[in-house]
């Protein structure tokens, strides 16, 4: 268990929306990305979440796949067909057997996270995704 770098937010500066119905679950990811130094803001459900993003720029979205009113493949799918700028959007999903990882990608999901979240595989996609971020838009960096 290697120790959290202080800086890891500077290294890897990203805008984080938590789109999870479950308050547990939003506690635990909140907890590790607060240690992490992100302050993530939190949506209930797929509509708060797209109507979050339609308000401020976020670079990520840690969608839950199963949340009510609309779920995090709803939710991804009309981002992606209606967001001039896109975020990446990491699923959050606890059934990483049968088919989710693929009805992920197939939605345009970028990647995927399994809950219940862990540290490393959390600070593992928020590296990847910053450094390919910073690949993706040099224009938007000020």
């Amino acid at each position: 268990q290697e120790k959290l770098p202080a800086n890891f937010s500077e290294k890897y500066p990203l805008e984080i929306l938590i789109a999870e119905d479950n308050d547990v679950n939003q506690k635990v990811i909140i907890y590790i990305l607060n240690k992490l130094g992100y302050h993530p803001h939190v949506a209930a459900n797929g509509e708060i979440a797209i109507e979050m993003a339609r308000k401020k720029q976020y670079d990520m979205i840690l969608m839950d796949m199963q949340m009510p009113v609309m779920n995090g493949l709803q939710a991804t799918n009309f981002i992606r067909a209606n967001f001039e700028v896109q975020p990446l959007i990491l699923a959050l999903t606890a059934n990483t057997m049968g088919g989710d990882q693929e009805a992920c990608i197939a939605a345009g999901m970028d990647d995927y996270v399994s809950k219940p979240v862990k540290l490393e595989e959390i600070t593992d996609r928020l590296q990847k995704w910053s450094k390919a971020k910073k690949k993706m838009a040099p224009h938007t960096a000020k």
